[in-house]
This record gives structure tokens, sequence and C-alpha cells, in this order.
């Protein structure tokens, strides 16, 4: 009908809503809202983006879930004096040893609904690595991917992740307010003239939050300190703060980073030997 679709989020909505909700009330709400100078909309995904977007959340899914059974299998056995290491990795390489061992004060019974949880989690390890793969695949036929997997700390399901999320990234003005979106900023309450920076402010994506959050961990434990140049602003700001906060700040860095080389094709991540 030539109008101009837009899509604005839920929340910036309901700050223009004068009495209880009705179907009247909620119209006038939206339209007060359309007509605000400095409104943000939501920028509309392509079906390819959605369809990426949805083995992310399924997977994410199946790792929340594999983690029941391993607390569960855990707690039983602390009751019987066996204590198993903490993570996954190690859990897989522990419990075997648990079931196999004859000498153990494990009755039959107890033996055999271990063997049942133990097969429930293989089940769900089976259908990560079936995932897992497709969003690998994915991310080789993809221009935008491998430039962001250029960047240190953002591997392919990062790069995946981030593409399937931001798109092409024009819908944020600067890179500052794109790693807002993602929670990456402290959260500000300030008043008087009194300003007051808070935690992380947790907003957007907590996937695509936590994965570059593991990223930058890993960027930190392995980066060249000598090197790279990344490393020493990883040096000097870990003498002024806790480890944590380094990390945390290397992220916004990083989400930064990804940001431009969404933002303008052709754009890798570039850097010289110090």
């Amino acid at each position: 009908m030539g109008h101009t679709v837009k899509i604005i989020p839920a929340q910036f909505v309901k700050r223009h809503f004068k009495s209880n909700k009705n179907d009247m009330v909620d119209a006038a709400a939206i339209a007060e809202a359309v007509t605000r100078p400095t409104m943000r909309f939501v920028q509309i995904r392509q079906p390819e983006q959605s369809a990426r977007q949805a083995l992310h959340r399924v997977r994410d899914r199946y790792l929340c879930q594999r983690t029941g059974p391993i607390n569960q299998i855990r707690g039983f056995l602390l009751e019987f004096g066996l204590a198993i290491r903490l993570g996954a990795g190690v859990f897989k390489i522990d419990l075997p040893h648990v079931l196999g061992d004859e000498e153990n004060e494990l009755p039959p019974s107890m033996r055999t609904l271990l063997t049942d949880l133990w097969n429930d989690f293989k089940a769900l390890e089976s259908r990560i690595e079936e995932i897992t793969p497709q969003i690998q695949r994915s991310v080789q036929y993809s221009d935008t991917a491998r430039r962001l997997m250029t960047v240190p700390g953002i591997g392919p399901l990062t790069a995946s992740a981030l593409e399937a999320s931001a798109g092409n990234g024009r819908q944020f003005t600067t890179a500052r307010y794109f790693a807002a979106w993602l929670g990456l900023v402290p959260r500000e309450y300030s008043t008087g003239g009194k300003t007051t920076l808070l935690g992380i402010s947790k907003r957007g994506n907590t996937y695509l939050r936590r994965l570059l959050i593991h990223g930058a961990r890993s960027c930190v434990q392995t980066c060249d300190r000598q090197r790279h140049p990344l490393g020493a602003w990883i040096t000097r700001l870990e003498q002024r703060t806790h480890r944590n906060k380094v990390i945390v700040a290397l992220a916004n860095k990083i989400a930064r980073v990804a940001w431009k080389i969404l933002v303008k094709p052709e754009e890798i991540y570039r850097w010289a030997e110090v």
C-alpha cells in the first residue's frame, strides 16, 4: 500500500502508554513512538540470517540441556564419596572410569541409573556435534564471516552469530552503539551532574555476548604480548584493573572492530608486529 514498514522494539513503545492496555491504547502508543525523532528501529532480517540464528539457538539449548545430566551425575556420585572434576571435557574422561570400576561402593541399581544418564549425555553430545559442523560450513561460503575471523578472539561460531544477528551493522551509527547493543558497556545511573557507572548493562543477545567474552578470555590467555599490538594494551590494562574487567574491555574492543568490518566491504583486521 506504499507504506514503509519499520519494527520498533517493544520496550521503546511501553513508555508511551497513557492508561491500561487495550488495542486502542496500543495503537496510540505505537503512533506516538514512531514520530519520535530519536526512535531506534529493528533491522529486518533476511531468511538466511534467521535460519543461521536458529541453528545457534538450537545448539545453545542442547548445551544448556547437557549441563543437567552432568550436575546430576556428579551430585549422585558425591553421595557415595566419588568426586569428578569440574568441566564437560574432564567429565567425559572421568565418568567411564568410575562406571567401569567394580571396586567402588556403587550399588548395581545406581550403576544402572548412572549408565542411563551417561547415555542421555552422549545423545546430547552427538546432537551438538551434528549442528556445529553445519554452522562452520555456512561460514565457509560467507565473505563477511571470513573477514570477521581475521579479528583476534573471533572464531567460526562467533563470526556466524555476529553476521546472523547484526546483518550488515548499518542500523548502528557508530561502533559504540553496537557495543552498547551487545551489553558490553557500563550501565549508567547518573543524576545531578554526578556520573555513576556500574557493571555491564547486559543488553542485547546473551548468547552473542557470551561468545565474545569467551573469545576475549582466550585472546588474553594466548595473545603474544611481545609482538601483537593488543598484547601491550592488555598488559597495561591488567596493571590497573581486575582480569575480568580486562576481558570485558577486550570483548568491547573486539565488538567495535567487528562492526567496522561489517559495515565496510573488503575490510579485514590488520596488525603489524611491534
